[in-house]
């Protein structure tokens, strides 16, 4: 069928274009009349009227709790015992407050939170060029493979042409019903060597939609960072009283109203919108007041871990409850370096130990715990999991790698995630690894579906058709949310 692009509405009365209608005109050619055509996108209306089901539309919220760089799931939260010994993990196994179910040793604490949440053992995909960190990324976030990848497994860096993070098709669709900001990631953005951004962005949606970006000064290792959170661009300049402000703003609208030819030429960039979303958002102070940790008690930041990963997940939470509809933590370590990683080739028992599993034990728990008391559990969806697993077997090479014998390499067949939150089951265990963890041998969970399942709990269709750069129809994720563990 020949396609000639062209705009809804420009040209005819019934909302088609000249160029539109020569595509319809076509189809007749290939055996799809112009009734059939408009039947079929009835039937498209219809299927995106009646989507539901379990767990759908219940979220108010979403934070991701990402953890870059690829956790080992064998020496976290799925070990395995009757195993060899290059597979069995160096630490402990532990039981968990849910029968049956054991961690290591380094998660006493989020051991005892686990029944707020449901553990899925089986994330896996067949990787498909996709060994390397910076493409896994950007899977994870868009539910897209990049189009680009050099051998050494690097991005390009972000691109207009990219698809959009899934945070930014949320707040498209359902923006902030007060003054907040509807996005954030800290406590800094997407990166992978020396790619930024990299499936972090809006794409080909427009920047309007980027997340707002937290970057505090201080290297990785500094984990006193978020204590030197800056939000200057959300707060009044010291010369500009805020009645003033509003006065400024009053006399905007009576110029505005006499530049009607103005108005019509930029009317399709909301403007207004635009100006009147940032005015409300400074004037308010609650985005500036989410950012104020000190207006937490010492005994609450403590329980989340006075460190960067941990003051994140207290700032997620301060953020939600302020009305910001999605969050995203990064783990403040990027992979391919030592030190606090989850990337760990080498020195697996010391790293994991004394740096990274301490941080998440707390952080994570805290969080979960926190919200369930507060209520907000009820109303947000979260979601912490890595890019892949790590492998099975110590000291074998799956991706290009070196690993010595302390060090597992990348394994993205099977690997462990946990969701919990508003219409997720809690106490529950989805899915099972085989006895070496290398394999699902029940209820596999593709990292997409994932994204669906986020799409699914806000009320979205995750197979809503959204169009690219060069308006081409692509599906916003090509797969449905894990049902088995909604109700």
């Amino acid at each position: 069928m020949l396609v000639i692009p062209g705009g809804y509405g420009k040209d005819t009365c019934d909302g088609y274009s000249r160029r539109e209608l020569l595509q319809i005109g076509g189809t007749s050619l290939m055996g799809l009349s112009l009734p059939a055509l408009l039947r079929s996108e009835k039937a498209h209306a219809n299927e995106e009227a009646r989507y539901g089901g379990p767990g759908f539309g219940k979220a108010k919220h979403v934070i991701l709790v990402y953890l870059q760089g690829g956790p080992s799931h064998l020496d976290l939260w799925d070990p395995k015992t009757d195993v060899p010994d290059n597979v069995k993990s160096v630490f402990n196994p532990i039981d968990t407050v849910l029968p049956g179910v054991q961690f290591t040793e380094l998660l006493p604490k989020l051991s005892k939170e686990i029944h707020r949440s449901t553990l899925l053992r089986a994330v896996s995909y067949t990787p498909n060029g996709l060994f390397n960190h910076t493409a896994a990324i950007y899977q994870m976030m868009t539910g897209y493979t990049a189009d680009k990848v050099s051998p050494s497994g690097q991005l390009e860096p972000p691109s207009p042409k990219d698809f959009p993070n899934y945070g930014c098709h949320i707040i498209k669709a359902k923006p902030p019903e007060v003054p907040m900001l509807p996005y954030v990631m800290m406590p800094r953005p997407l990166q992978e060597s020396g790619v930024i951004g990299k499936g972090g962005t809006a794409g080909f949606m427009g920047k309007a939609y980027d997340p707002y970006t937290l970057y505090p000064t201080g290297d990785d290792l500094d984990m006193a960072k978020m204590d030197r959170i800056r939000v200057d661009d959300l707060q009044l300049r010291p010369e500009v009283p805020q009645d003033r402000l509003a006065r400024r703003a009053q006399l905007r609208d009576t110029v505005n109203a006499s530049l009607n030819e103005l108005d019509r030429a930029v009317s399709k960039y909301a403007l207004d919108e635009y100006y009147d979303k940032a005015l409300s958002l400074v004037l308010s102070g609650k985005a500036r007041e989410a950012f104020n940790l000190e207006a937490e008690s010492a005994e609450t930041r403590d329980k989340y871990g006075r460190n960067t990963f941990g003051q994140s997940c207290l700032l997620a939470r301060r953020l939600i409850e302020a009305g910001t509809r999605v969050v995203q933590v990064n783990w403040p370590k990027v992979a391919n370096s030592d030190n606090h990683s989850w990337d760990v080739h080498t020195g697996l028992s010391k790293r994991m130990k004394d740096q990274s599993a301490p941080l998440l034990d707390a952080g994570l728990s805290g969080l979960l715990a926190d919200l369930d008391e507060r209520g907000l559990l009820s109303e947000t969806l979260v979601l912490a999991v890595g890019e892949f697993g790590r492998s099975p077997k110590r000291g074998v090479s799956t991706s290009g790698n070196g690993n010595s014998d302390d060090g597992r390499d990348h394994w993205p067949y099977c690997y462990t995630g946990l969701i919990a939150g508003t219409g997720v089951k809690r106490g529950f265990v989805y899915g099972k690894s085989d006895q070496t963890g290398s394999a699902p041998v029940e209820n596999p969970v593709h990292p997409i579906e994932l994204l669906a399942t986020i799409y699914h709990s806000v009320g979205m269709n995750p197979r809503k058709t959204i169009y690219n750069h060069l308006n081409q129809p692509r599906e916003m994720v090509n797969a449905d949310a894990v049902m088995g563990i909604l109700s």
